[in-house]
């Protein structure tokens, strides 16, 4: 009983408005058909479900006679009225009444030596349930909800088990949040950079030759080529060097890192190479280490920033890959940062201060830090943790940062950082991350030599900043709908020469844009100007570029911004002069 008192205390009034329509759901939808048999209705984020196993497939329009049904029982003032009922008598009446799925779920419960069950009571109605559920329907607003739609899923999400139809219903506690949200969730659904990716040709996704692996296509290879770019060159001028390492390692390198013990889920099988097992990797960290154990080091060579735009392979169930936000081989913006103990500190400071202005340098303005630190199972000294959270701790006071304690939530090894931005849409985002370790120098017995001669073992620090390309650059496309600045757009400018005898002016203008690294393209259809300023847009390119024979004359140019409608005139070493200075400024709007 003390488990469901705390359970009860846990979930939030919304919570239990959304699963009280979960059972009203499964009323009206028992009013239509009374042989349907009920599975599980619990609430979700935004609203509930219900899974039933029915002998029709439910409709649209069905689901508008749902809807008015649940308004009706709704209005009736009904009661929610838990009791608590033998095991074997609640095994009894669910299996009269047929319903196979809650005898399934009664019998587990037997099986882990319970000896009754919570049932829930509404009108003539009931159902196995734990609640809690409000005391009446008349506390749900009744312009709060909406049936959203329907679809399937398997018993308890077991392939093997028969596939049964979900109603999904949303709610909120008045009719504008509802609205809201609605309208909301129609943004993101046209944001979706799966879809915006197939639009403006950037990637795909072949099942057929390997799911969760990502095609980079010209257009998509390009923003990605500029982020690399922009990623090496911020790297250099901040003091660090770059790696290159294998994709493959024998199985020594994940013993001695611990993968194999703690991590070998997520690896792919090993491959058999003279008599050695070599896995993939799923990580860089430990060539990195054994590049630093290639040779001798001093304090005087500390510290080393290292970093390595990587290629990693994880395993990933099928079910929750996801474009390119959830992926099976992916590209990781790894850094490793290796000192002395008295320079932590000041390391810390300026890894946190270079993550936000690369971050920034995207356009991700509203960053929220959260600090986790040392759990109940740990390695390390008192000291070790101590002093490294204390250096987190420092360098989010510097830099202003909202942020949040998560005590307790560091990995064994070492406390961390995590920064998150919310995109276009609120939505927030976990991207850098900037973790201690203290294993792993242990585990490869990495060590320097200090000024007094002694060996000492080096503090090392884990900081991916942009998490992964693949997954940065899903947020990245969500973030901006496609309609990416000039610095970051695939294609830069839209040529469109107004006539034929205008095509070779068009080369002439396309030769010089690229000799100064920017990407052009020339639509010299036949067709009108309009219809050609329509798909430069619909292709959201930048900045539409126009000349006739006005142009032509005064070597000029009418250039119309994609984001604002202005047109504007210019000499063509001007508008050529202007573009370079808003790329190079990494400016995130259209200037032109």
């Amino acid at each position: 009983m003390a488990n469901e008192n705390q359970l009860q205390e846990k979930i939030s009034i919304i919570e239990m408005k959304r699963h009280s329509l979960s059972h009203i759901l499964a009323m009206a939808v028992q009013t239509i058909w009374e042989d349907a048999k009920l599975a599980i209705g619990p609430a979700i984020e935004n609203g509930f479900y219900y899974d039933f196993d029915i002998n029709t497939t439910i409709s649209e329009e069905d689901l508008t006679k749902i809807e008015e049904i649940m308004k009706n029982l709704i209005k009736k003032d009904l009661k929610f009225t838990q009791k608590k009922m033998k095991i074997d008598d609640a095994k009894s009446l669910f299996a009269k009444k047929g319903e196979i799925y809650k005898v399934e779920l009664i019998s587990e419960l037997a099986e882990r030596g319970e000896k009754e069950v919570s049932i829930y009571e509404t009108g003539n109605w009931l159902d196995l349930c734990i609640g809690p559920h409000v005391s009446s329907t008349s506390e749900i607003n009744i312009d709060g909800f909406k049936l959203d739609r329907v679809s399937g899923a398997y018993w308890r999400g077991d392939e093997k088990n028969k596939m049964l139809q979900r109603v999904y219903g949303l709610y909120f506690d008045s009719k504008k949040e509802l609205d809201d949200f609605i309208n909301w969730r129609a943004e993101a659904i046209k944001r979706d950079h799966r879809k915006i990716g197939k639009e403006l040709d950037l990637f795909s996704v072949h099942e057929e030759a390997g799911a969760g692996l990502v095609y980079w296509h010209p257009n998509g290879a390009r923003m990605r080529y500029l982020v690399e770019n922009f990623w090496k060159k911020r790297h250099l001028e901040n003091g660090y060097d770059f790696l290159y390492t294998p994709h493959i390692g024998k199985s020594w390198l994940w013993e001695r890192s611990g993968h194999l013990s703690f991590y070998k889920e997520n690896m792919y099988s090993p491959m058999k190479i003279d008599e050695d097992d070599y896995y993939i990797k799923p990580m860089n960290c430990p060539f990195h280490i054994m590049i630093y154990k290639s040779n001798e080091h001093s304090y005087r060579d500390l510290p080393l920033r290292w970093a390595e735009l990587g290629t990693v392979y994880r395993y990933e169930m099928s079910g929750v890959l996801h474009g390119l936000l959830r992926v099976r081989g992916f590209t990781q913006d790894d850094a490793h940062i290796i000192c002395t103990q008295q320079q932590m500190e000041s390391e810390i400071i300026e890894v946190l201060r270079f993550s936000l202005s690369i971050l920034r340098a995207f356009g991700f303005n509203e960053i929220k830090a959260y600090l986790s630190t040392k759990p109940s199972k740990s390695i390390g000294t008192e000291d070790q943790w101590e002093k490294a959270t204390v250096s987190l701790k420092k360098a989010i006071d510097i830099e202003q940062l909202d942020f949040e304690i998560d005590e307790g939530g560091g990995a064994f090894y070492g406390p961390k950082i995590d920064l998150k931005i919310k995109d276009a849409l609120n939505r927030e985002w976990q991207l850098s991350t900037i973790q201690f370790d203290f294993n792993l120098p242990e585990r490869f017995d990495m060590y320097y030599k200090d000024s007094d001669g002694t060996e000492k073992r080096p503090f090392m620090i884990h900081r991916a900043l942009l998490g992964s390309l693949e997954r940065f650059f899903g947020i990245l496309i969500e973030h901006y709908a496609g309609k990416f600045p000039t610095w970051l757009s695939p294609i830069n400018v839209m040529l469109i020469p107004v006539a034929d005898r205008h095509i070779d002016y068009a080369y002439q203008i396309a030769q010089k844009l690229k000799s100064k690294e920017f990407f052009v393209k020339i639509d010299s259809q036949n067709d009108t100007v309009g219809k050609k300023i329509f798909r430069a847009h619909a292709e959201k390119i930048p900045y539409a570029v126009v000349f006739g024979d006005k142009e032509l004359q005064n070597n000029s140019v009418t250039v119309k911004n994609r984001d604002t409608q202005k047109q504007t005139n210019y000499s063509v070493d001007q508008f050529i002069q202007q573009l370079c200075i808003e790329r190079d400024s990494y400016s995130n709007t259209l200037n032109l």
